[in-house]
């Protein structure tokens, strides 16, 4: 949006700031100055001159050699090549020496034309950069001024600044300049008036109802429709100073009628249109009809363009036909000629929606369109159109017919609204008196219908569709106070123990990368057939406008996600998978989880604003044939996933792991019951893995086998991660006993492996599993393994001086109890 400073400063007489003030105090209310320019910088040097004569160029027979009284008598010749120089008394303008001009960009220097020095030119409108393009010089009559008269002093329109200005869309006031100096003279603390409208004289004889009809058909789409009437128009150019102006704001002239709507529109932000009131309807009274448009209906709007209407547009007809596009564009059919004798303006209130579909289907971005979309106000009809008719009056010696007609059904609604003193000062945290709080708002145009010194009710203003509630009236009285009226003051912090947030789940990703993992990025949400088919916990939160119907629930489970990513990576071509995801899962209130903090802890089930639990979780997958080098590769198998497992929760939590067949506990029933495993870490489980049902991966149209490993990030923070604690190499040996057992392949080797630990006493330093055979001379089903136990006295590491060595005598009996406690708890004995 551009915005004069001129045409500010005749809004607000008392308005003396700099062009940098003002764009200062713009930016500090919300209308923020993208940029500034001065078009008349650099015309300083440019005058008015007199014509004296004018002869032939002695070798140029296109250019002639005019001469110029200047000031005090002065002559001067210049060289000029237009065909429009005045004879003798007539006015130009001559840029001296020195001047920019906007179509040179440089200062002007002396210059040789055929041989004759021209020190100065003669300007056009279009090098004095006041419009886009002209036919000669410009030419003003005999005795306008004294010779040497400065230009901006004869035109001072050309002396002006233009302020780009970045208007919010909730913002529709700000896109005219009663609105901007409305914002501005609150802000400074000077009056503001609504532009006077002189009395225009009256065609005698005529009504408007004699004149035309108005029929409002869409009253939802055009709560309010406004006509009134001007005649005996004489269509001519508009005044310099009002071309100029338009052309500075982005409009380009046409004639004193249009040009008229584009100033009213430029200065209250409301759109208008005018018709040639002859080119409407047909004898009688011209018939406007505001209707929807039928199925099939064309017209030519005013750039040309023949278009195919909507039902869903919205148009002003006439008995023929459709004649604008409401809110859009005019019709080519009834616009303003050099015929045009009589005029009927239009100024309305069309709803936003409307509008802002119309000119997407025609894809017409209009300054029309632009206000319209956002919401003009509809309480200002009367003085629009009062003010097109005086203006038709002065520059197209028109007559007004008397009245206007406003047709419509129900306007938005302008709710009372209450601010409160407590409320403004609680929600700002400053103190703001109350009376001026009051005063803004006046100024801003709200009406005040009751106050008290702590309480004001307000009716919303017409011109400001984005204010209905209290802190929208709190937001303006910041907004012109000033921001940088608002202390700042840093909130009190209570200490707190410090917290690892996002440690955790750092230490994670890495470990799991360092196993050759690769992380999968997956959505929050996914489709509850998904969760369905995995067994996964009911989801609890559905999404009422999904993007799709496979983000319809927010996840349970993370494997949804996995599991999608390994089938695209299949028909991609890559047949060997190893992905894992972390993030969050939401569970039902009421699910189990450590209680680490108050800040962790979940709601009540009962509380009414209680929320679903959201749990850290990590999943990994694995499928297809393991990497490997001149050997024939061999699919994943659940190992590969006990492996991971057990090296991802003992690299982070630095604690021993144990496992235990899963043996369908709840959580495992998507996995294999063969293969399943819990794994725990002391007594508390933190996770699970194992190979996928095969309904699952039918279900899931999996390619192959798949391995997943699903591990609770929760309870593993809670277990805490001890601090490591340096250990000096033992100087006593240890001495080393192997035993070996034949088990049935039903009895868990881990199961055999706790016995020994526990029974070996506390001068077993370790005990592990080394070595495994089958067949021979074993029976069926049966299998041999052998385990290495390692003895030490405990004081070796923590008491070197007060250690001993220990005897055979010492250790064999720790033997014996080892072989009785495994013979009696599973009836084996050494393998002989």
């Amino acid at each position: 949006m551009r915005v004069s400073l001129r045409w500010l400063k005749e809004l607000l007489p008392g308005l003396d700031l700099t062009a940098t003030q003002v764009a200062e105090r713009l930016t500090s209310i919300g209308l923020a100055v993208d940029g500034i320019s001065q078009p008349g910088r650099g015309l300083a040097p440019v005058i008015l001159a007199k014509v004296l004569g004018r002869e032939a160029h002695p070798t140029r027979s296109t250019l002639g050699l005019v001469d110029l009284e200047l000031a005090n008598g002065r002559t001067q010749r210049i060289v000029c090549g237009a065909s429009n120089v005045p004879a003798a008394g007539g006015m130009v303008v001559l840029a001296q020496l020195g001047s920019v001009l906007p179509s040179l960009g440089v200062p002007l220097a002396p210059r040789a034309i055929g041989g004759i020095e021209s020190c100065g030119m003669l300007c056009s409108e279009a090098e004095l950069g006041v419009a886009q393009s002209s036919e000669g010089i410009l030419v003003l009559p005999p005795g306008a001024a004294a010779p040497g008269t400065p230009l901006l002093e004869y035109f001072p329109e050309l002396d002006d600044v233009i302020f780009e200005l970045d208007v919010t869309p909730n913002r529709p006031d700000a896109l005219g300049h009663v609105g901007v100096a409305r914002d501005l003279a609150v802000a400074l603390g000077l009056p503001f008036a609504m532009p006077s409208i002189p009395a225009a004289p009256e065609a005698s004889g005529v009504t408007l109802d004699a004149l035309v009809e108005v029929d409002n058909r869409a009253t939802e789409r055009c709560p309010s429709y406004g006509a009134a009437a001007a005649l005996r128009v004489s269509l001519a150019p508009s005044p310099a100073p009002m071309r100029w102006r338009l052309e500075r704001l982005g409009q380009r002239p046409i004639s004193n009628v249009v040009d008229i709507t584009n100033w009213l529109m430029l200065l209250y932000g409301h759109p208008m249109h005018a018709f040639d009131l002859a080119q409407v309807g047909s004898e009688g009274p011209a018939q406007l009809i505001i209707r929807q448009a039928t199925a099939g209906e064309v017209m030519t709007t005013l750039d040309g363009i023949e278009r195919k209407l909507d039902i869903d547009d919205l148009v002003i007809a006439d008995a023929k036909g459709p004649t604008a596009l409401a809110g859009v564009m005019g019709g080519a059919s009834s616009e303003i000629s050099a015929t045009t004798e009589r005029v009927l303006l239009e100024c309305a209130y069309f709803t936003p929606q409307g509008v802002r579909r119309t000119a997407r289907r025609h894809q017409m971005h209009t300054d029309s369109s632009h206000r319209f979309e956002r919401g003009v106000d509809f309480g200002d009809l009367q003085q629009v159109l009062g003010h097109a008719q005086a203006l038709l009056a002065e520059l197209a010696g028109a007559r007004a017919v008397a009245g206007t007609k406003l047709v419509g059904g129900v306007l938005p609604a302008q709710p009372t609204i209450r601010l409160r003193s407590a409320r403004l000062d609680a929600l700002l945290g400053v103190a703001v008196p109350f009376a001026e709080a009051v005063r803004i708002l006046r100024g801003l145009g709200f009406a005040i219908l009751s106050e008290s010194a702590s309480e004001v009710e307000v009716r919303a203003a017409s011109h400001r569709p984005d204010v209905s509630i209290e802190a929208d009236l709190i937001e303006e009285v910041a907004r012109m106070r000033g921001l940088d009226a608002i202390p700042t003051v840093l909130p009190s912090i209570t200490p707190q123990f410090q917290r690892g947030i996002g440690r955790l789940e750092r230490d994670v990703i890495a470990t799991a990368v360092s196993l050759g993992l690769s992380e999968a990025l997956t959505y929050g949400f996914v489709a509850k057939e998904s969760l369905e088919r995995l067994g996964a916990p009911v989801p609890v939160v559905t999404l009422l406008n999904p993007l799709t119907e496979e983000r319809g629930v927010m996840r349970t489970s993370l494997l949804p996600g996995l599991l999608e990513a390994q089938l695209r990576a299949h028909r991609r071509g890559e047949p060997s998978i190893r992905l894992f995801s972390l993030g969050g899962v939401f569970l039902p209130i009421g699910t189990a989880r450590p209680e680490t903090s108050q800040a962790t802890r979940p709601r009540e089930a009962d509380d009414e604003l209680a929320l679903p639990v959201e749990m850290p979780y990590f999943a990994a997958l694995l499928a297809g044939p393991r990497s490997s080098y001149l050997s024939k590769s061999e699919e994943h198998d659940v190992f590969d996933a006990k492996a991971i497992a057990v090296e991802l929760v003992e690299r982070v939590t630095r604690l021993a792991t144990r496992l235990e067949r899963a043996n369908g506990a709840p959580g495992t029933l998507h996995l294999h019951p063969r293969g399943a495993a819990r794994i725990f870490v002391g007594e508390q489980c933190v996770g699970h893995f194992g190979p996928l049902h095969p309904d699952v991966v039918e279900s899931f149209e999996l390619e192959s086998p798949t391995m997943v490993v699903e591990i609770d990030l929760a309870v593993v923070e809670a277990l805490g991660r001890p601090t490591p604690r340096y250990r000096p190499i033992p100087r006593l040996p240890a001495i080393v006993r192997d035993v070996s057992f034949v088990l049935p392949e039903s009895l868990a080797a881990g199961d055999v492996l706790s016995l020994l630990r526990e029974s070996a006493g506390p001068l077993c330093e370790s005990a592990e599993l080394f070595d495994l055979f089958r067949g021979g001379s074993l029976p069926p089903e049966h299998r041999a393994l052998a385990f290495r136990l390692t003895y030490r006295d405990p004081k070796a590491a923590t008491q070197p001086d007060q250690a001993k060595t220990l005897t055979d005598a010492e250790v064999d009996a720790c033997q014996q109890a080892v072989i009785k406690s495994v013979n009696d708890r599973f009836g084996i004995g050494l393998r002989s």
